[in-house]
């Protein structure tokens, strides 16, 4: 793990580079000048060669989109395959920065150099803020060594990309991997259909907590909007109200038209294991499969990229349970 000769900044927003507006803290362009003069007052700082660009429009990360992950799916491999960089520093909005960590993970498997993410609770030039410990933190870590894949640096932690969630709305130590289960078969080789290389597609995709009072109906009318893929937080191990048979008649009319179903744990440190429970056991008839410990943003990632390929129902089944890139085994 060397040295980077050439690295990307790709600026994508969020509060890190933001400036105050008429209706408060918005996205602003000028955020490479700023970086230079920063850097400029800490000669001692050992820093990679950088190059710097704007993945316009800048956007505050809440307005995230599908769309926009693939954009910087693209931004990143035209970067290494055209231009010769062989690092990527992507500076992003925290809310959904752990959701872009993860969707990248899968967006740029096989990709042969190292992508770092990073953010900012507050925005740079804010007196003891977090913004340039956070960026030039990362850039130091990639000079140290980083090895391929997508990673998440904050707080002085460099995270695995698919592994990570936002806990806190209001400490500098926002991120953690939290411990999970994770032994889950590992994929001995990708196709090449989930290669960096392939473009990818937006994809309708849902996501459905259980709790008490959902009703079959509720199930019904999300599914009926064309939904492709949906994942369900069950709870504990994987249970779910399996009493209800119009709702397990939902799910299993969707499985029958091509629809991916897929299980995670609402438990914040959770594994889906269908068979402890009769509850389990039943959900699992009707076309679900397990997630096993992944977090809520890598499962939501990894349909959004499986599907985005155009995989089949049962490619797409096959893959979702096989680990990739460390995001379900140790």
């Amino acid at each position: 793990m060397a040295a980077p000769e050439k690295l990307l900044v790709l600026y994508t927003g969020g509060t890190i580079g933001m400036q105050m507006s008429a209706s408060g803290l918005a996205p602003a362009s000028g955020f490479e000048a700023r970086l230079r003069a920063r850097q400029a007052e800490e000669p001692a700082l050992r820093l990679p060669p950088w190059a710097f660009r704007e993945l316009l429009p800048l956007i505050d990360s809440a307005d995230l989109t599908q769309q926009h992950s693939l954009a910087q799916r693209d931004a990143i491999v035209a970067a290494v395959e055209q231009d010769g960089c062989d690092a990527v520093l992507v500076l992003h909005g925290t809310d959904t920065l752990a959701y872009s960590a993860a969707a990248l993970s899968f967006l740029l498997l096989g990709l042969p150099v190292p992508v770092v993410l990073t953010g900012s609770m507050q925005p740079a030039g804010v007196p003891g803020g977090d913004a340039w410990p956070n960026l030039f933190g990362a850039m130091q870590a990639l000079q140290a060594g980083v090895a391929p894949g997508v990673h998440l640096f904050f707080d002085g932690q460099l995270m695995h990309g698919a592994r990570c969630s936002k806990l806190r709305s209001d400490a500098f130590d926002a991120f953690q991997v939290l411990p999970r289960l994770r032994q889950a078969e590992r994929a001995e080789a990708l196709p090449p259909t989930l290669d960096y290389r392939h473009p990818r597609q937006p994809v309708n995709i849902a996501l459905q907590p259980f709790y008490p009072g959902l009703r079959a109906a509720h199930l019904r009318a999300l599914l009926d909007c064309g939904v492709q893929g949906l994942l369900l937080e069950c709870y504990g191990s994987g249970t779910g109200p399996s009493s209800d048979a119009q709702l397990l008649a939902v799910l299993e009319e969707a499985h029958a038209r091509g629809v991916v179903l897929a299980a995670i744990s609402q438990c914040p440190q959770g594994h889906i294991e269908f068979g402890v429970y009769a509850a389990g056991s039943r959900l699992l008839q009707t076309g679900l499969v397990s997630a096993g410990g992944m977090t809520r943003e890598a499962a939501l990632g990894k349909l959004f990229a499986l599907l985005g390929a155009g995989l089949s129902q049962g490619e797409a089944e096959h893959w979702m349970t096989r680990d990739l890139c460390g995001e379900m085994r140790d």
